[in-house]
């Protein structure tokens, strides 16, 4: 077997012999390529990375596709394809993009791709916040005493769902977290479950309006059916006004107990059409925030029968996502978290907002421009302790004073951060890594600042991180 997994996808025709354009490479324009050439099409490739720093260009290339790298002009399409696989990332301004879109050319993303050929029945979760907890915590019930195939998830949690789509099998679910991006290149996606755990005014200068916006996540339900289900929010008008734009059987989630046709938290504990489930305070990861999430998975996994005993093993043992707001481990008496994808003010102060405990905060990072004067509220009521690190320390050392914090601490890194924190905390006390800015002043990305965090912890403790 050469260590490669078995292919199990849907055998279509869709497109056989047919001239594809796949712009834009990385995890997902790769694993798309080969998706399509395993179908039979004529796989072109663009990237704007030059071939000579482009591994991924020139592997495909020795497996004998035609790559094509360098700026990504209209006249790239003059040698006329059937179909073009954008990379999510891609903004419909670049102007092979814009040419395709004249020529009424098919343009759709890698998701789209993958839902075609998988066997799997299909989850989906999209939202503003709470994507990557929400699908891991869906991933994770549906795994829990499972009797017959698996639970897997795929797509912008990491993923390419175009690789997974291939190898799962009808007995199992393929839970695919799916971004906005995403979804706007679908035509035909069409999960038997779909998530929306809300909706905000994110990345406007890819969709221009809030409204394209909000079209976009609801692409996630256009083809649903009577006989599917669409989860959704119901804690605002304007989500419970979206629920009426579905065809899907609704299942509404409420952290403030607006409903109780489906998930809903009251009084503190968590139930589903009038089951207790829970208590929300026994949810490992902290916040309300994640009670939402937390809700929305339990609306699905009530959808799929899994039992109350499982959905309560999960979320007391669910230690949260690698890098948000990720429990690492407990030592004398101090909790450590990893919250390293804080890379703006507003994470870190929902990250801030989940403690009832005293933190000790671990913040700083990439200077954009801003100051920090909107986080002195909590500040003032969370935080006991501060240390700064990166390009924006003193920035925040002058929020912080604002706050009326009285032990601030300036250290060179992450690293040299952690012993010090250790030194100002006491029992009780949680040990917050969120850093509220970008890690690349000092970092190539969050998640090598995370990392070296939990490395940091785990030689003061002596213990390892819990998985």
């Amino acid at each position: 077997m050469n260590g490669e997994r078995t292919v199990i996808m849907k055998q279509i025709t869709t497109y056989t012999d047919k001239k594809v354009l796949v712009l834009g490479l990385a995890k997902s324009g790769v694993n798309a390529a080969k998706l399509l050439k395993r179908l039979g099409a004529q796989v072109t490739v663009s990237d704007v990375k030059p071939l000579a720093d482009n591994q991924d260009a020139r592997d495909l290339q020795a497996a004998g596709f035609t790559v094509i790298t360098g700026e990504q002009t209209a006249d790239l399409l003059d040698a006329g394809y059937d179909l073009m696989v954008k990379n999510p990332g891609i903004t419909y301004d670049v102007p092979a993009v814009k040419r395709a879109q004249e020529l009424k050319l098919p343009i759709i993303s890698e998701m789209e791709l993958a839902s075609e050929v998988a066997e799997a029945e299909l989850v989906a979760v999209t939202g503003s916040n709470g994507k990557t907890t929400t699908t891991t915590m869906i991933q994770k019930m549906l795994a829990h005493d499972r009797q017959a195939g698996k639970s897997v998830y795929a797509g912008n949690i990491g993923i390419p769902a175009s690789k997974v789509a291939q190898e799962v099998s009808a007995d199992d679910t393929l839970v695919l977290e799916v971004s906005s991006f995403m979804l706007v290149g679908t035509t035909e996606f069409h999960p038997h479950i779909a998530v929306l755990t809300n909706v905000f005014s994110n990345h406007l200068d890819y969709h221009k309006t809030r409204a394209n916006y909000v079209a976009a996540k609801m692409k996630i339900t256009a083809n649903q059916t009577a006989e599917d289900y669409f989860v959704i929010n119901y804690d605002t008008q304007e989500w419970r006004d979206l629920s009426k734009l579905t065809a899907a059987q609704v299942v509404p989630f409420s952290r403030q107990d607006v409903t109780e046709d489906g998930a809903y938290e009251k009084d503190g504990d968590l139930y589903f059409k009038g089951e207790k489930i829970m208590p929300a305070s026994e949810i490992k990861v902290p916040g309300d925030h994640n009670v939402e999430n937390a809700l929305a998975a339990i609306a699905v996994a009530k959808i799929k029968g899994v039992s109350t005993a499982a959905i309560v093993a999960v979320l007391r043992s669910f230690g949260g996502v690698r890098h948000r707001t990720q429990f690492v481990l407990e030592a004398e008496g101090r909790q450590y978290y990893n919250d390293s994808k804080a890379t703006d003010m507003e994470a870190t102060e929902m990250a801030l907002k989940g403690f009832k405990a005293p933190v000790v905060l671990l913040a700083g990072g990439l200077d954009r421009g801003y100051t920090f004067e909107k986080m002195i509220p909590s500040f003032k009521e969370h935080v006991k302790a501060i240390i700064l690190f990166g390009q924006t320390a003193k920035l925040l050392e002058d929020t912080a004073k604002q706050a009326g914090i009285k032990t601030i601490k300036m250290t060179e890194n992450v690293e040299t951060a952690v012993p010090l924190a250790y030194d100002l905390s006491d029992e009780g006390d949680i040990i917050l890594l969120s850093p509220a800015n970008a890690s690349w002043d000092q970092y190539p990305n969050f998640e090598t600042r995370g990392d070296l965090f939990i490395k940091a912890v785990e030689q003061l403790t002596g213990q390892q991180e819990e998985k």
